[in-house]
């Protein structure tokens, strides 16, 4: 009886400890910090790291483009039209003989160069309109609101044809116009944030210190409406991408023999009818693709509201 209390004594002993053990390593991996990268990771969800990564990707595809396309996507051939695929033609060739995997690649950067004007032009427009409205506010605050109801009352699309019917077709003057009518979108979320963020006792405290307006707004509360700046970027980036392919489809935006994506759509669309689907198909993937990366990212930093839109 003794030898047995002697024997499982130690066996409990040392399974109660390895429990502690376990149950200390348990909470000091709970305690222990996240790295940044493992919380934005954990933030976006796994597809959303998958939709970052084309983002990178398609980024990478843009400035590589000179590098990494195994043709050149001007160069065609009138005895090489309509190629099936092949080694030397991964996509097959359009209907001027060019190769359509290179186009791809290079019309990565017409396709990203757009929405990208687009997003920084409106982002600093409505974070200038926002914070002058919420400083300032009064008449100020209500005539810049006046003028963006008023921009809200035109479509997009609207404001690029009559900008590219005024001025030309061309990418920059579509990008600007859009850019105008994305600002309104933008604007008002970032009044509403920067609003709450006006009103707090911090803001007091740096005027009662003699700290100009101009100061405070630029050091406090731009840094503090900051993600639903970033986050209205990124989800607008995806909108302003349709738009301007929807523009390059119609011709008002970017110009043959430059290749774009939206171009290309547009420029498959009769081989399309004879049975040679790859480069309006293609080129239509790409723009769904890389539109449903940059929408689900923006989603899962900030969700919709943040840019501003309810459609």
């Amino acid at each position: 009886m003794n030898e047995r209390k002697f024997t499982s004594g130690p066996g409990t002993n040392t399974r109660a400890q390895d429990t502690v053990a376990v149950q200390l390593i348990r909470k000091h991996r709970a305690d222990a910090p996240i790295s940044g990268w493992r919380r934005f990771a954990r933030r976006l969800g796994p597809v959303g790291v998958v939709s970052l990564a084309i983002i990178v990707l398609v980024v990478l595809m843009a400035v590589f483009a000179p590098i990494i396309a195994p043709q050149d996507p001007f160069a065609g051939s009138v005895t090489g039209r309509h190629e099936a695929w092949s080694l030397a033609h991964l996509m097959g060739t359009d209907q001027s003989g060019r190769d359509i995997f290179s186009r791809i690649i290079w019309g990565a950067r017409t396709s990203l160069l757009g929405p990208t004007l687009v997003v920084l032009i409106a982002a600093t427009l409505a974070t200038t309109l926002a914070l002058t409205a919420v400083w300032f506010g009064g008449k100020v605050d209500a005539l810049i609101s006046r003028v963006l109801d008023i921009l809200f009352a035109f479509p997009n699309m609207l404001l690029a044809i009559l900008a590219v019917a005024i001025f030309g077709p061309s990418l920059l003057t579509a990008s600007i116009a859009l850019a105008i009518g994305f600002t309104p979108y933008s604007a008002r979320v970032i009044r509403s944030v920067a609003l709450r963020e006006r009103g707090l006792p911090y803001v007091s405290s740096a005027q009662l210190q003699g700290i100009s307006g101009f100061l405070i707004t630029v050091r406090h509360i731009l840094p503090n409406v900051r993600t639903q700046i970033l986050t209205g970027m990124t989800i607008n980036f995806g909108y302003a991408m349709i738009e301007l392919a929807a523009l390059s489809f119609l011709g008002l935006g970017v110009q043959p023999p430059t290749p774009d994506w939206g171009l290309m759509v547009s420029n498959g669309q009769a081989s399309l009818q004879q049975g040679f689907w790859e480069q309006s198909v293609f080129a239509g993937l790409a723009i769904v693709i890389t539109v449903a990366a940059f929408g689900y990212v923006g989603e899962q930093l900030g969700g919709r509201r943040a840019a501003g839109r309810t459609r």
